[in-house]
């Protein structure tokens, strides 16, 4: 932006209109207004083509709907472009939701299948950014950088490998986690969408054809269809509908520091170890690994949510303020006290424990909320449920938990609460 503003400064006459495209961090655009006003330069804003949805189409489907659901925004998008749908209007299958069959987790014996992740040498320009980026930063580097496709030659390359090597299983484990494997069935291809190496469109309709050509089941390709067509879409037109209110959102009142093994992953917990030492290294994570590993301890520690945001948006390699933030803020924290889901996703370390086998390498036991093994996830479990019982009590699957936690006595009560004062202390 500075090189930008330097030329409009040195230049003789200055235009009388500019054209941009619609940037994805709203912070960004309004800078740019700002800049331009002050030099009389008229900005006008292009809509960004690689998403799935017209200019104006998510306002006016928002427009009207007391309680928006991501569903049927991705009902309304299959149908409009008419993405696994049937001859006869009907949804491909007869579902037009596999989520139900897409949560298992692996056996004892682990992923069954090899996880295949192609890796790219690095380009001259590559190398250049490399050796400027190490000249002010700390960062993993070539070794990181080799996993991402930085042309579209490579982004083609990853979603054909994604196809012909992960999808089949993908839909299956894509909830599951396993020790070091950062990478498992996912496909690799946000970050390659978010910046338009790939048309998210082109990536439906590759990943479709494999279904329609015998190659991979249903509930794989619509679990990832979702991905894209739901969840993308929607995480994108909530950020624009709110964009001057998601950062300034506290719903449950957060207030704690996010702790340092955030940024060097030195921690006793072996799932957060495991999930952020990949994020160190390869500025990855999975969406279970974020949602209900990273951000789950964030939710249940109390991390203020412009902490917990600020560290997503600087460490994921697909992490732009349009998708980050509603994420983070909205299904991640519930900051947004229900905007984008319709309750805080928690789970104590059980959830953890039937996942992944990150339990089976970690000094804590899931089972116990209270002594010196106590899982530190299960402690803030409860402690969560207690400090936000009004709110829980009364949702029809979170109501049940809280009366779990009023029938504990007052003994057990007092030592959870007791035992997640000291993790606090221990954390500051």
């Amino acid at each position: 932006l500075q090189a930008f503003l330097n030329k409009l400064r040195a230049a003789d006459d200055l235009p009388q209109s500019i054209y941009c495209v619609l940037p994805g961090d709203y912070r960004l655009k309004k800078e740019l207004d700002n800049v331009l006003a002050h030099f009389n330069s008229e900005i006008e804003w292009l809509s960004d083509q690689h998403f799935l949805a017209e200019p104006g189409e998510f306002k006016q489907w928002l427009a009207g709907r007391k309680n928006p659901i991501m569903e049927h925004w991705y009902r309304h998008i299959r149908k409009r472009l008419n993405i696994l749908m049937q001859a006869d209007g009907k949804p491909e299958g007869g579902e037009w939701n596999y989520d139900k069959y897409n949560r298992k987790a692996f056996t004892k014996k682990g992923p069954p299948q090899k996880s295949i992740t192609q890796t790219f040498e690095l380009d001259d320009i590559s190398r250049q950014v490399l050796a400027e980026v190490e000249k002010h930063l700390d960062l993993p580097g070539e070794e990181a950088l080799k996993y991402w496709p930085v042309n579209r030659d490579q982004a083609l390359l990853v979603l054909q490998e994604f196809i012909d090597h992960k999808l089949t299983v993908f839909g299956d484990y894509q909830d599951a986690m396993w020790q070091d494997e950062p990478w498992l069935y996912h496909s690799r291809l946000g970050a390659a969408m978010n910046i338009k190496l790939l048309h998210p469109m082109e990536v439906i309709q590759a990943v479709e054809k494999a279904y329609r050509d015998g190659q991979a089941p249903i509930n794989a390709v619509e679990g990832f269809i979702r991905q894209i067509a739901g969840w993308r879409e929607y995480m994108r037109g909530l950020y624009w509908s709110y964009r001057e209110d998601w950062l300034e959102m506290n719903e449950l009142d957060a207030h704690q520091n996010l702790p340092k093994f955030y940024w060097d992953a030195e921690t006793e917990m072996n799932c957060l170890q495991q999930s952020l030492s990949q994020v160190l290294s390869y500025g990855y994570g999975h969406h279970i690994q974020r949602l209900m590993v990273t951000g789950l301890f964030s939710l249940l520690y109390g991390v203020k949510p412009n902490q917990i945001h600020e560290w997503y948006l600087a460490m994921y390699v697909d992490a732009i303020a349009w998708v980050e933030i509603p994420n983070t803020l909205g299904m991640s924290q519930f900051a947004d006290g229900g905007i984008v889901g319709t309750k805080p996703y928690i789970a104590s370390g059980a959830y953890i424990d039937r996942m992944s086998n990150y339990c089976k390498s970690c000094p804590f036991n899931p089972k116990q909320a209270t002594g010196e093994n106590a899982c530190p996830f299960t402690t803030l479990y409860w402690d969560f449920i207690e400090r936000h019982t009004e709110l829980l009590s009364s949702h029809y699957r979170l109501g049940m938990q809280v009366r779990h936690w009023q029938n504990k006595s007052a003994e057990e009560q007092k030592a959870i609460q007791q035992q997640a004062q000291k993790i606090r202390n221990d954390l500051q």
